[in-house]
């Protein structure tokens, strides 16, 4: 059964291999690559070729990538040295997703401001950056994904974009947080090529295993079911509030709560 499991479930920063050779060992098939998702950090060759070859020694494919909005280099900054520093930022990633077999790119998106001139000047600088992206991606095979938080700004990306360069991620947490992720998502199914699964008590993102919190996993099975998306289920937890001291316990339960859920969408298609 093909699963995936995100690479940052201990920490997001320095080498990756230990945690690459735990997931494979666990019995995941592929990767969300989550490591450096929010920093300014550009991937050289040298480290992209060294982790295909983990990829490889290990028997793991990349499902997916998480892009960096960056700290300093900003996809959508108005200021433009800014803006155009986070286009390449990401136009690191998606060349690092083309390059490990990946297809999706996952991306943030910041709210909208208040103010109109501000929100004139915020839209401006999406479409200018996406334009600019959109030969990148069609060169790399890779469409970007807009991750659910600000959910007015990702249906607004979303009915402006052209479909073959732009989807949906869904993040089942952030969707339960806000208390009316799932009725986006039944909205926005078409459009589904990625999801980050994991649970919470609905108040905060905990980044916890499924089932052991408040959202509605029967109903989000059946959705993802009808949905656009083709991809193994994903998860993109976190040890520090799972309850979990023992990196291979925590791996295994994930495991199996993939596989739980996999059932469960496979007997709604079916």
């Amino acid at each position: 059964m093909d699963l995936s499991m995100t690479t940052d479930y201990a920490t997001g920063t320095g080498s990756p291999e230990p945690y690459l050779r735990r997931i494979a060992a666990a019995g995941f098939t592929h990767l969300h690559w989550c490591h450096q998702w929010n920093t300014d950090f550009l991937y050289s060759r040298y480290e992209i070729d060294q982790i295909a070859r983990w990829l490889d020694e290990y028997g793991l494919r990349l499902l997916d990538l998480h892009g960096s909005a960056g700290v300093e280099k900003k996809w959508v900054s108005t200021t433009e040295y800014v803006r155009l520093a986070g286009v390449e930022l990401v136009a690191n990633r998606v060349e690092m997703t083309a390059r490990l077999g990946g297809r999706v790119t996952i991306m943030h998106l910041p709210a909208e401001p208040t103010d109109a001139d501000l929100a004139e000047a915020y839209w401006d600088t999406i479409r200018r950056s996406l334009d600019a992206l959109a030969p990148v991606c069609r060169g790399a095979g890779v469409r970007i994904a807009i991750e659910n938080g600000h959910m007015d700004v990702v249906s607004r990306v979303l009915d402006e974009s052209d479909p073959g360069l732009v989807g949906l991620c869904y993040d089942s947490g952030h969707g339960n947080a806000s208390g009316v992720g799932l009725d986006y998502l039944a909205r926005l199914q078409d459009r589904l090529v990625s999801v980050h699964l994991h649970d919470n008590d609905g108040l905060s993102d905990q980044h916890k295993p499924m089932f052991t919190g408040t959202v509605d996993w029967e109903r989000l099975a059946g959705i993802v079911a009808r949905s656009s998306y083709e991809g193994p289920v994903s998860q993109e937890l976190s040890m520090r509030l799972s309850g979990y001291v023992d990196e291979d316990a925590f791996l295994a339960q994930a495991l199996a709560d993939g596989e739980r859920l996999t059932e469960m969408i496979a007997a709604r298609r079916g």
